[in-house]
């Protein structure tokens, strides 16, 4: 089987079909495992705060819009850093960039443990979305030098599986932190929770330095023929494309639409990732490892249909369905969690179907803008549609608090973020067809 990976001047030359099947075999097991390691701890070190919720909001006497606005500030300084910071990576290479980010937000992620009032909170807070600003565009922007559209689908699906998983096991380890580490050496559960879970950021990134190419012709563990044929695919696919210039990009409807889309589908996004762990608990659960458990069980759901719903669409070329219906089945989900809140079981049945569905429209989503975007151009244009979206990671854990410190209640949160996710389905399907279908694979 390893035989089939290679393409060796010691070797016959294979038939271009299997040359190219095993070449983006072996680009695929070289890149997406590792860079999906690199955004589970980076997912994680955004979202871990909520369950840090559990602990922090009772010893540092924070209410709920002051951990709704904590949460959600780290986007403003996402939304600040994310344009210059893609134009910056494009520049000097995603090796040096990606590394600094994840070293620079692993610290200050550990930091999150010295945080005792609220000022402290918001100022932290937004100097992680600082750092972090320009990671996950980045990696979309760096797909795109690898990877032709009709395949790209699939490898997003792969990659962005990471922030399901993140769930899957950041929900039982914090849930075990918060539980058997809280005095330990004098520190509650939610400081160990931040130092441990913002240590791997800071060795993943430096191991970035060593083990990742900016570009297929640094790759030196690719063949010359397997160099030129990804070369090749990635021409063609750019053919029809055309680099323009940043300013322009910042001001095309068509980029600021598919921004409005993702502001949409990342409302759902926050609202589970940031609240998940609250509603569980509203469900009857108390003990901080069974809630962290049972968070696990929607985003292992989620990993599942994201990449069977990611290789459909490739398979059939077809995106905007593959995009809206999980958005509306997210919506559903959200509000049976509401009608449903009372029955735990009844109400895990339903945030499972809201994570799958809010999940499974994010890599699709992606297919739509890397379809017309390219170069320089693309580097600007998906920080921008990224930076767009992700505002609603501010608006998102904010209105929700607020609504709970108003009414007492998640309910009217949930709603809210039902209705986002049917807007950014009916826009979805306001999009042409034709702009945004690539040929399916062979």
């Amino acid at each position: 089987m390893a035989a089939n990976l290679l393409s060796g001047n010691d070797r016959a030359p294979l038939p271009s079909s299997t040359l190219e099947e095993s070449t983006y075999r072996k680009v695929a097991w070289r890149l997406v495992p590792f860079l999906l390691i690199c955004y589970v701890v980076a997912y994680l070190d955004r979202v871990n705060v909520g369950f840090a919720k559990l602990q922090m909001l009772t010893d540092l006497k924070f209410s709920e819009t002051v951990y709704g606005l904590g949460s959600g500030i780290f986007f403003i300084g996402y939304f600040l850093f994310e344009v210059p910071s893609n134009v910056i990576l494009h520049k000097v290479g995603a090796r040096v960039w990606i590394a600094r980010i994840m070293i620079s937000w692993g610290v200050l992620s550990a930091c999150m443990m010295f945080v005792t009032s609220p000022v402290m909170f918001y100022v932290v807070r937004f100097l992680l979305g600082l750092a972090e600003a320009g990671f996950f565009p980045g990696i979309i922007l760096y797909l795109t030098y690898w990877y032709p559209a009709h395949r790209r689908a699939r490898i997003t699906a792969f990659f962005m599986t990471a922030v399901a998983l993140s769930g899957v096991i950041g929900g039982p380890l914090s849930g075990w932190i918060l539980r058997d580490f809280g005095g330990l050496n004098g520190w509650a559960g939610w400081q160990w929770m931040f130092l441990i879970e913002g240590v791997p950021s800071v060795l993943i990134g430096i191991v970035v330095l060593f083990y990742l190419d900016d570009r297929i012709d640094h790759a030196k563990w690719l063949s010359a023929d397997e160099k030129s044929l990804l070369a090749r695919n990635i021409a063609a696919d750019n053919a029809n494309k055309v680099d323009v210039p940043i300013a322009r990009i910042l001001t095309q409807g068509r980029v600021w639409l598919m921004g409005l889309i993702y502001f949409s589908f990342v409302m759902g996004l926050y609202g589970i990732s940031f609240w998940l762990p609250t509603i569980i608990k509203q469900t009857g659960i108390s003990d901080a490892f069974e809630i962290g458990a049972l968070s696990a069980i929607p985003w292992l759901f989620a990993v599942v249909s994201m990449v069977w719903v990611a290789r459909h669409a490739d398979r059939t070329g077809e995106r905007r369905w593959h995009i809206a219906i999980p958005g509306l089945l997210g919506a559903a989900g959200l509000v049976l969690s509401v009608v449903w809140r009372a029955d735990t079981t009844l109400a895990m049945a339903a945030l499972t179907l809201a994570t799958m569905g809010i999940l499974t429209t994010l890599p699709s989503f992606w297919s739509l803008p890397t379809a017309f975007l390219a170069g320089t151009g693309a580097a600007a244009g998906i920080a921008l549609i990224n930076s767009l979206g992700n505002l609603a990671g501010f608006v998102s854990p904010f209105a929700v608090g607020w609504l709970k410190d108003l009414t007492s209640s998640t309910n009217s949160g949930m709603y809210l973020l039902a209705a986002s996710l049917v807007m950014g389905a009916l826009l979805t399907l306001s999009v042409p067809a034709p702009a945004v279908s690539p040929r399916p694979a062979a």
